[in-house]
């Protein structure tokens, strides 16, 4: 049975990761002749209808990794200042899942966002001032400061740049396709640490 559920890695031409695709959005693009080349492994080869003249089935082949015609100019021009939307799926993957004050790992559903700088105290919700937290260390931690509260940070909360934010927003990253991604990530990142550490 073929799994429909992997998503496909987008970028322009120039191999910038742009986006998560389903297949249904990649074989339009196929379709569209939009894609410049391919890589990474096959995933999916889709059929069509049989031509009435030669007899032969029409299919696609769609890769993990599709490369589209056109470049996105306005993400090289801001590429510096992007900031992504924060959310909690993607902040919570960006700490893998650990909490940045007792160090354990938890699941989705025990973990919840705090504020280093409370809000109550001129914190702002951004990036930079969000980690990961279970949800008892941060009732510990309340409206204080991690030294009020007497606990220690483990790591440093960083905003991820848009080649990591794409990799955040993936549900079932593919080997290939991370290796892609992690070549787009600043050498100091550290994800790369995190995901090394994971493996």
């Amino acid at each position: 049975m073929l799994d429909l559920s992997h998503q496909v890695l987008r970028t322009d031409v120039s191999g910038m990761p742009l986006e998560w695709v389903g297949y249904q959005d990649a074989v339009r693009l196929y379709h569209l002749e939009q894609v410049a080349y391919t890589c990474g492994t096959l995933l999916y080869r889709v059929h069509g209808g049989i031509c009435a003249k030669t007899g032969r089935r029409s299919f696609i082949e769609v890769n993990s990794i599709i490369a589209t015609l056109g470049h996105n100019r306005a993400l090289n021009k801001f590429r510096d200042r992007y900031v992504p939307p924060l959310n909690n799926p993607a902040l919570f993957k960006r700490d893998s899942h650990v909490c940045l004050y007792c160090g354990e790992t938890f699941r989705h559903g025990d973990l919840s966002r705090d504020h280093v700088t409370p809000v109550i105290q001129g914190g702002q919700d951004i990036w930079s001032n969000v980690v990961t937290a279970c949800r008892r260390c941060n009732n510990h931690k309340a409206g204080c400061t991690p030294e009020q509260a007497g606990m220690q940070l483990l790591a440093v909360p960083f905003i991820p740049t848009h080649a990591e934010y794409i990799y955040l927003q993936g549900r079932r990253v593919l080997a290939d396709q991370m290796e892609f991604l992690r070549a787009h990530f600043p050498r100091s990142s550290p994800l790369h640490r995190r995901l090394a550490h994971a493996c």
